[in-house]
């Protein structure tokens, strides 16, 4: 729109430029010493100066050399989990795509298979991998089938002094509100992992028993089943108390409203 008004105008542009602007950029722009810009380039290179730290990190061929299947995780988790981090990439080189995908299969009838018929494509690999997701597909059916029964038949036999064992609570967040973030919370965990600003945690969270979780959905914090990294309560309060201590602002859009005495009221408001 703006080369639309003037390509070749600078005044049109600088003026222009500013009335795209909000939040953390207007006020950079705001700031701007009188007399310091003298043509769109300066401005130009003002801005992408400034806010270079803000740029969301991009990952290369190489890290998809990281993304294995899980040892629960079904193929159909798996292949969309890596399907969303090639997204990512550019340029990306199918036979290193393809090399990476087979090397990241957990041990296994279907990797056998795959070293087996050697797939030379991903179409090849596709086929083939249809056939595994329908085979656990059937099986998932199979087992739903089954627990009904199951149940019916503990409750028959289940002595009169026996207890029912009590599933353990869901945690509660601490926070009435999150921060809202530049990318999505699991690409965050698995960045700051990756960089041990935080350590794995010991054991899996078990407030879920995990026979009776949707098994579609994986998160990759407790590497568990049952709901996505995104909606996991313990992640997010984790990402919250390391945004308050400054250590993800490169992930925040604008750190407007989160000042000092916020973080206080926050950290107050969540011991109490």
């Amino acid at each position: 729109m703006m080369f639309f008004n003037g390509p070749k105008n600078e005044p049109v542009l600088c003026r222009a430029f500013p009335t795209y602007l909000d939040g953390a950029a207007l006020l950079w722009f705001s700031k701007l010493p009188e007399g310091s810009i003298s043509s769109f380039e300066d401005l130009a290179r003002s801005f992408i100066d400034y806010f270079a730290v803000s740029r969301i990190y991009v990952h290369g061929s190489d890290y998809l050399g990281t993304i294995k299947q899980g040892q629960h995780e079904s193929l159909k988790d798996y292949m969309t989990r890596f399907a969303d981090a090639t997204v990512e990439i550019q340029d990306l080189d199918p036979t290193v795509h393809l090399h990476t995908l087979k090397a990241g299969l957990r041990p296994g009838k279907f990797r056998e298979t795959i070293a087996i018929t050697k797939p030379k494509t991903l179409e090849e690999f596709r086929e083939r991998a249809a056939g595994q997701m329908e085979i656990e597909k059937l099986r998932e059916a199979q087992k739903s089938d089954k627990q009904p029964h199951r149940r019916d038949e503990e409750k028959t036999f289940r002595s009169p002094g026996s207890r029912d064992t009590k599933r353990p609570s869901k945690p509660t967040s601490k926070y009435n509100t999150y921060t809202r973030f530049n990318t999505r919370r699991e690409n965050i965990i698995r960045e700051i992992l990756n960089a041990k600003i935080i350590k794995p945690p010991a054991r899996a969270g078990n407030y879920q028993d995990q026979r009776f979780v949707d098994r579609t959905k994986h998160y990759a914090f407790h590497r568990k089943f049952g709901h996505t990294t995104d909606d996991c309560i313990v992640a997010k309060d984790l990402l919250e108390r390391l945004a308050d201590q400054g250590l993800l602002d490169k992930y925040i859009e604008s750190r407007k409203g989160k000042g000092g005495k916020l973080r206080q009221s926050r950290a107050q408001a969540s011991s109490g």
